[in-house]
């Protein structure tokens, strides 16, 4: 074989395994730890793979995340059943918190009119319900982040400390092992805020955002009450929600 028929089938190895080692290599496609060693050089070369001791794995793979506007135009059906779902859970009275994700959006965007109140930092969300007569609102106030028009820095969250509600609603870039995690970490410190002001904390995220690990770590997964998604999870993933006491709502089942 020659070495970029090995150097393919390497490839192959890892987006199966995740990891490949020197011996993996010589037993697979029998051949010298030296060849082996020169067969991911190569691979490092060509940013293909990063080198580990002892062997390789693939390069780790960041979403890009698109601004707001592109964001609301490509929200999906899976999103539109998981904000449909969550806004049936809210009841009259109560009090709440909405963050600036999308699949949260979804939610106001279904909340019947029935007299709550909402606090949010979402520039679009306050919009929305702006529209829906009983439902009152507190804007929270600071920087805004133009791409993503939400609102951060430290005014919003002392405000936030000086309130306690019911649910906090939020979104998630990757929800896996290592918690809830987002790309922008003014984002991520005022979610942290919201969920330690919340009586019960509801997570919507679809099955793209499960077992993806993103750049600022938030809440572990014991900070979580409620998880709703669209698809049913891995059962690695239920088992680790399981162990942190997270409940699990997957709209999937409900349209069976």
């Amino acid at each position: 074989m020659y070495q970029e028929e090995r150097l393919i089938e390497i490839i192959h190895y890892l987006k199966e395994h995740q990891r490949i080692s020197v011996d993996d290599i010589c037993e697979q496609f029998d051949v010298s730890r030296d060849t082996a060693r020169r067969d991911l050089v190569k691979l490092e070369e060509q940013k293909a793979i990063v080198r580990t001791r002892g062997g390789a794995i693939l390069p780790a793979a960041h979403k890009e995340i698109k601004d707001y506007r592109h964001r609301l135009h490509t929200v999906s059906a899976e999103k539109r059943q998981i904000g449909r779902k969550a806004a049936s859970l809210i009841k009259n009275g109560d009090t709440l918190i909405l963050d600036a994700s999308t699949t949260v959006q979804a939610c106001a965007d279904q909340m019947e009119e029935i007299p709550c109140t909402v606090m949010t930092n979402s520039i679009n969300l306050a919009e929305i319900l702006s529209h829906k007569s009983d439902i009152n609102i507190e804007l929270l106030g600071g920087h805004l982040h133009k791409e993503h028009r939400f609102l951060y820095g430290t005014s919003v969250v002392d405000k936030l400390s000086h309130y306690f509600v019911d649910q906090a609603f939020v979104g998630v870039v990757g929800i896996s092992e290592h918690g809830l995690t987002i790309a922008h970490e003014e984002d991520g410190m005022v979610k942290r805020k919201m969920i330690q002001q919340a009586k019960q904390v509801i997570v919507l995220a679809d099955h793209t955002k499960i077992g993806v690990t993103e750049y600022f770590q938030y809440a572990e997964l014991k900070d979580v009450d409620l998880l709703i998604t669209d698809r049913i999870p891995t059962a690695a993933f239920q088992q680790a929600l399981k162990e942190q006491n997270v409940e699990l709502l997957v709209t999937e089942e409900e349209g069976k």
